[in-house]
């Protein structure tokens, strides 16, 4: 039988031939002599075989055993390498965890608060070690930290807010108190500050879960749309929030309760962002559950607490409340009053109490007549008031932009009358009625329209000529003053100085740079008068005003923010848009006529000095020399005042004006270049001229929004300003933005 040589083969043959235990001698069939040689045969007759060869291994199907213990020792092996969470610097629990089941081991913060930068809202006691021992692992406290999404992009100043915030709302500052007032002015985020806030409420707290569920946000209708634009832009979708701008009333009660039915620690649209019309009028359906946290935008609107407005949010069933807004006191202390009760019921007793306590003593201490014994009584309630106010108030100026923004210089600008407005102003004062009812101490409803009367005949005689053509009270016979054949639908500049001065402005900034303006009236009629003149000189323009729908607001303010969009001019209506709005696009703001509200006038001029902007920046208040439109502007210097001793704690702020003199409404001063100048008995000026820089300490403008020059045309800085200053300029006030930064006096 012939059988195969192969080194396998031979290894099965040998393992067979020990199981039969049968000893066979090695048989080789005839080969022949080639055969042999390929085989590798030698003399002798033996088979060579490479001595680095071995035989293979015999193949089985039988499973190679191991012992019970082993393999016991080799899955354990295995299921005790735990699973690596694929993300770098991951500080989470590790290990097997199944869902529903609670997490084992200490509670830790949402974020690192050793990481560089890290804001650190609330830091846990430390505990010693036998504290640690005893205390339950499931009631430890954690680190409040903000996302460091937020954190990178926040402002020292903005930092210091965020801290201070979260301390309020959270009961730290004031125990049993849950409310704070953000009163940084114009321009300092504040809205980006709140938005921080609502992000670290809504994701953390010291219990290691969310501290509210829901937030609310009120605001003007304008603003509605760019606080959802800042939430998607700070947040970069990491929340949805609900925007109301629009839509009938089934359909805004619907969303409504959505957002109020909405329960848990992941609410799918935590943020509501509502104006305060919208809210007042559908009030009951909030009023039914509870929110976590309401936050009031330009808040200045709840200053009486008797309006719907107010007694709505009031009404809202939500202990924490924060108040935003750059001017918290706009005319008096008892409106002050009404912004701290909302966010702080009770800190500071009742109306009538603070009426007596601290309104009466301190504006007798303010006034100019005042005596030495009620000076002294007015500054201690003052003191006291700030002591408690401070609490849940914070306040930073506008002086910390200069160190991110450009130059800004604010000039307010003096105009003479023409010939045309000194009459028919001289004519409107012999014949109305309340100027002898207001110096009896009178005011009646026919006051207060011959003081609208007298502002419009400053701004142009064109507002008042249908009421002198149908001669009304104060304008009988003055037809015939107008030149003959004058008609309204042409804007004729030269008949008024403002107009005039205006007109100035805009030529020598179109022909001498590709700056843009901001007109601001508190009328829309002068906007029409803007809107002829534009369309006289060739201007492109856009227009803001009461009458547009708020979507259509956002577009056209993004749309002249850009560089490539060919406007010059926009029109901005001050009660329509003059809060919230960004016209970083320009760079030069005429404020046309002042209003009685300081605050108004301060909103609408820190449009275009914003964070993003560029450019050196050009502020104009135009005032009538002599006329009612300086008295209102010492009515808001008396104000801002006020404001700067309460709000700002300014210490030895002047008394300029007394309480007579503010009455002295109806007159009209035509020898002056400044009645406003001449009142408040300018040390640092002879004849008019400011012939020395003001005394370091003692500037005696330095409530008249901290004016540090007074000027003629020789003292002008804006070369703009200067070639407007022959047409019809009598004298300006102005301040450099860095001046204070820089140690210029």
């Amino acid at each position: 039988q012939r059988r195969s040589l192969a080194p396998s083969q031979l290894a099965k043959r040998k393992a067979g031939d020990e199981d039969e235990d049968e000893e066979e001698e090695d048989w080789r069939p005839p080969t022949s002599r080639k055969k042999q040689k390929a085989a590798g045969e030698v003399e002798g007759g033996e088979c060579y075989r490479s001595p680095f060869r071995k035989p293979l291994a015999q193949l089985t199907n039988r499973p190679h055993c191991l012992d019970s213990s082993q393999h016991e020792a080799f899955i354990r092996s295995i299921l005790s390498k735990p699973f690596k969470v694929p993300i770098p610097n991951y500080k989470g629990p590790l290990g097997l965890r199944s869902l529903g089941v609670k997490r084992a081991g200490l509670r830790a913060p949402l974020h690192d608060p050793f990481e560089e930068g890290a804001l650190v809202l609330y830091e846990p006691p430390v505990l010693s070690a036998h504290d640690q021992l005893k205390i339950d692992k499931d009631k430890v406290p954690v680190h409040v930290v903000v996302d460091p999404v937020l954190s990178r992009v926040l402002r020292p100043h903005q930092r210091e807010g965020v801290k201070f915030l979260w301390d309020c709302v959270t009961s730290r500052r004031i125990p049993g108190s849950h409310g704070c007032i953000m009163a940084d002015e114009m321009g300092l985020g504040k809205t980006l500050q709140c938005i921080t806030l609502m992000w670290t409420l809504l994701r953390q707290s010291p219990d290691c879960k969310p501290e509210i569920e829901k937030a609310v946000v009120v605001s003007p209708s304008s603003l509605v749309r760019n606080w959802y634009n800042e939430v998607e832009k700070w947040l970069g979708g990491r929340i949805q929030p609900l925007a109301i701008d629009g839509g009938s009333k089934e359909e805004i009660d619907r969303k409504l309760v959505g957002f109020m039915n909405q329960r848990g620690l992941r609410v799918p649209s935590p943020i509501l962002i509502i104006s305060y019309e919208t809210f007042r009028l559908h009030a009951e359906v909030l009023q039914k559950g509870s929110v976590g946290l309401v936050i009031c935008d330009e808040g200045h609107r709840l200053k009486n607490s008797e309006n719907q407005t107010y007694q709505a949010l009031n009404s809202l069933n939500t202990p924490r409340r924060v108040l935003i807004s750059g001017t918290p006191i706009q005319n008096d202390l008892l409106e002050y009053f009404s912004l701290v009760h909302f966010v702080n019921s009770g800190i500071l007793g009742t109306a009538q109490e603070f009426k007596r306590h601290f309104e009466m003593p301190i504006l007798k201490g303010r006034d100019a007549d005042a005596s030495e014994a009620e000076r002294h009584k007015g500054e201690e309630r003052l003191k006291e008031l700030i002591s408690i106010v401070n609490r849940c108030l914070i306040r930073r100026t506008s002086d910390i932009l200069s160190k991110y923004l450009p130059v800004k210089i604010e000039q307010v600008v003096c105009c003479r009358l023409t010939p045309l407005q000194t009459e028919l102003y001289k004519n409107f004062l012999k014949q109305a009625k309340p100027v002898e009812e207001l110096k009896e101490g009178k005011i009646s409803v026919s006051s207060l329209s011959s003081i609208t009367s007298l502002k419009k005949l400053c701004n142009h005689p064109a507002l008042i000529y249908d009421k002198c053509v149908e001669e009304e009270e104060g304008f009988m016979g003055a037809l015939g003053l107008f030149p003959s054949g004058y008609s309204t639908k042409s804007v004729e500049p030269q008949l008024s100085g403002k107009m005039l001065v205006l007109d100035y402005i805009l030529a020598v900034t179109k022909s001498t740079s590709n700056d843009k303006v901001v007109l601001v009236s508190n009328y829309t009629q002068t906007l029409d008068l803007f809107e002829k003149l534009c369309r006289n000189r060739r201007y492109l323009y856009v227009r803001l005003d009461g009458t547009m729908s708020i979507k259509k607001r956002a577009k056209i303010v993004e749309r002249f923010n850009s560089p490539s969009s060919p406007e010059f001019i926009f029109m901005l209506s001050s009660k329509a848009g003059g809060c919230g709005l960004n016209l970083i696009g320009a760079n030069r703001l005429v404020m046309f006529d002042p209003d009685w509200n300081p605050a108004n006038d301060e909103q609408a001029m820190a449009r275009v000095w914003r964070d993003g902007q560029k450019k050196m920046c050009y502020i104009y208040r135009l005032l009538s020399t002599g006329t009612i439109e300086e008295k209102i502007f010492q009515r808001q210097t008396h104000k801002k005042a006020l404001s700067s001793c309460v709000v700002d704690e300014e210490q030895d702020v002047e008394r300029h004006f007394s309480l007579g003199e503010l009455k002295e409404l109806f007159t009209l001063n035509e020898t002056t270049t400044s009645d406003t100048h001449d009142k408040i008995k300018c040390r640092r000026c002879v004849n008019g001229h400011q012939v020395r820089p003001p005394p370091a300490g003692s500037d005696c403008t330095s409530d008249l929004s901290q004016w540090q020059h007074c000027a003629d045309k020789r003292g002008l800085q804006d070369p703009v300003l200067k070639a407007a200053w022959d047409a019809a300029v009598t004298f300006a006030f102005h301040h450099h933005s860095h001046e204070q930064q820089r140690g210029i006096p």
